[in-house]
């Protein structure tokens, strides 16, 4: 029985994109790599494909993070802090639960991230409910369907 990983989005099947991996016994982060070339303009958000989507338990989130070799000598960072991947957003029906990274260039020369540049990692998180928790409902799309 399959617990967690990552699976590559059909539209990407072919295309090259390897699974993330640790690096090291003891890396909490699964490598991340960018599935397409991406240039990033200064001052700007850029959505970076990866070609990838992740499953978990209901219970899990997977988090996710820039690489901080990039972050410090490229001035990159992820526009809000850390990405949240939802256990549901795996297989949604707008775009199948692809993992897009959103990276703010805070420097003033564009950076060029070539198909296959780790750019970020990814972490499996267990999280916590509040008693009477009831949640609002299924997910019935993509990238930031659920505050719609």
């Amino acid at each position: 029985m399959m617990v967690r990983g990552f699976e590559i989005v059909s539209q990407y099947v072919g295309c090259g994109i390897t699974l993330p991996v640790r690096k090291t016994v003891s890396s909490a982060g699964y490598d991340i790599a960018a599935g397409q070339d991406a240039t990033l303009s200064p001052g700007k958000v850029t959505l970076v494909p990866t070609g990838l989507k992740a499953y978990m338990g209901s219970d899990e989130y997977l988090g996710i993070h820039i690489r901080s070799g990039l972050a410090v000598k490229q001035s990159l960072s992820l526009i809000n802090g850390q990405g949240i991947i939802d256990a549901d957003y795996y297989n949604n029906p707008d775009n199948e639960g692809h993992i897009l990274i959103a990276v703010f260039n805070h420097g003033d020369q564009p950076v060029v991230i070539t198909k296959g540049t780790r750019l970020a990692q990814g972490i499996f998180y267990k999280y916590l409910i509040v008693d009477n928790d009831r949640p609002g409902g299924e997910r019935l799309g993509g990238l930031g369907s659920t505050g719609q």
